[in-house]
């Protein structure tokens, strides 16, 4: 019941990339609750991510109702051996600020 979340999250991001076998989810626990890091195919980073990192907000969603659900809070860390810097050639507008994503409607869900 406890690794719901990690079956769940490997699911939805073997549906999206290009290279299924590579995706790799490693699950800890701490004081800050449960944290799923995500290890994809470099070349799969931007279906995983998405436009203006739409996709990535979407899997961070859904990912804090299954934590919910499961009385835990949920992390989304995506890792990038890269360090970012293939997305040097993107506008800075094209960032999401996660301070600016309303999540209101789905903090103070009790299932």
């Amino acid at each position: 019941m406890e690794e719901q979340d990690k079956k769940f999250l490997e699911i939805i991001v073997k549906q999206i990339v290009g290279n299924p076998n590579d995706v790799v989810v490693d699950r800890t626990i701490d004081e800050r609750g449960v944290l799923l890091t995500l290890k994809i195919n470099p070349a799969d980073m931007g279906y995983v991510i998405g436009r203006k990192g739409q996709t990535a907000q979407a899997i961070r969603t859904l990912l804090k109702i299954v934590g919910a659900k499961n009385n835990s809070r949920v992390n989304l860390k995506i890792y990038d051996p890269e360090g970012g810097n293939h997305r040097s050639n993107m506008s800075t507008e094209n960032h999401v600020n996660r301070d600016e994503i309303d999540t209101s409607a789905i903090d103070d869900l009790k299932i």
